[in-house]
């Protein structure tokens, strides 16, 4: 068990600390720059929506007020299915803007709802957005400067949160900035392995359609242009903005994200191989965020069943994190203590989301998609 005991411990430090160690050293040092320059090209907005009658207005709003050539702008709203009053909304603005379009589609999903809408667009470069994000008002300018270099595929803004008061809240952006960071790293280097969903443009010629039960959309899509050797790059100044999400929903979030991951593994077998450019990147980050879980259960096997001070240590260390994170709810907000055990709480969630990512393989994958509304957004 000793061997059990130093290989998992040498893993879990490797993806949790050496690999952002290295993605930070080869970035500041290899960096591989874009040529960035604004030329205005005909863009289609491809928005789907699932009774989004909440935000729908807002966001028309904010994408007919991009500052954008309006003659190059139009937009397809993709209705799956809505109940509420989201057609008509929709409606509404078509008949004052000609640019705005309809797509009614039964209820089936996102993915065959961006099928319905790639099938109608005609610009040159295709903006996926979704409803309920705000977006600041030149992102889109900065994100078309990006294909001014040929061997841009897919460019991504970036999701920022708003601030919070909640520690809890500010452990889940704590985890997001991070996140941010490791992507604006990847991007630096070559490519990230996908985009920010609620924020991102890919050339029209590169998307493809969509499997109906895919989960992952704003992965399966650039990864397309990726494998046909293209960048996808991220925008640091086109930003969209959200509202804080507390532990349960990105618990939610995350069981679907891990699960989308083993299904792009599945769609593209190829980041698995040499034919991954990056694969000792995607090995590291994607891969080893899903056999963390595994790695940490191994390594707390190994430190019972292992004499010596250095594995007892760690074990002390693992149920003082457990213990942290189990009495989290009961330590007031203004606690100093209250940062760590969040801190604890979201780390220990995030493990056993990844642990459950497995059910895609049990499941119809589409059952694990639960639309996030949060309680802050929803007034609650």
């Amino acid at each position: 068990m000793i061997w059990v005991f130093w290989i998992s411990a040498a893993l879990i430090a490797y993806i949790l600390v050496g690999w952002p160690l290295l993605v930070a050293f080869w970035s500041r040092f290899f960096p591989n720059p874009i040529r960035k320059e604004f030329t205005a090209r005909s863009v289609t907005v491809i928005l789907a929506v699932n009774n989004g009658e909440r935000y729908l207005s807002d966001k028309l709003d904010s994408l007919l007020s991009l500052d954008y050539p309006k003659d190059l702008l139009d937009v397809i709203a993709v209705s799956d299915g809505s109940t509420d009053s989201t057609d008509a909304i929709v409606e509404h603005y078509r008949a004052s803007d000609p640019r705005v379009q309809l797509v009614r589609v039964p209820k089936s999903g996102k993915c065959s709802a961006i099928n319905a809408g790639l099938a109608r667009a005609t610009g040159e470069i295709l903006f996926f957005t979704d409803v309920r994000q705000a977006l600041d008002r030149d992102s889109l300018r900065y994100l078309i400067a990006c294909f001014a270099d040929p061997r841009v595929g897919v460019a991504s803004g970036g999701l920022r949160i708003r601030s919070s008061d909640s520690k809890g809240e500010q452990a889940v952006g704590l985890y997001w900035r991070f996140e941010i960071w490791i992507r604006d790293r990847l991007s630096d280097i070559d490519s990230i392995f996908g985009a920010t969903g609620a924020i991102y443009a890919i050339r029209r010629e590169l998307a493809v359609p969509l499997p109906a039960e895919a989960l992952l959309d704003d992965m399966y899509l650039p990864l397309a242009a990726f494998f046909k050797g293209y960048r996808l790059v991220v925008e640091r100044k086109a930003i969209a903005w959200d509202v804080p999400t507390n532990l349960d929903e990105e618990f939610v979030r995350k069981v679907r994200t891990l699960g989308g991951n083993y299904q792009l593994m599945g769609y593209y077998p190829r980041l698995l191989g040499p034919r991954n450019r990056l694969w000792l990147h995607y090995m590291s980050y994607k891969f080893g965020r899903l056999v963390l879980p595994y790695l940490m259960l191994a390594f707390i096997v190994a430190c019972t069943l292992t004499s010596g001070w250095i594995p007892k240590a760690c074990l002390g260390g693992v149920i003082a994190l457990c213990l942290l994170a189990a009495i989290d709810r009961w330590i007031a907000q203004g606690s100093p203590l209250k940062r760590l055990s969040a801190t604890a709480k979201t780390f220990v969630s995030l493990m056993a989301a990844s642990a459950l990512a497995v059910r895609v393989f049990f499941v119809d994958p589409r059952s694990l998609w639960v639309v996030t509304r949060p309680k802050k957004e929803l007034g609650l």
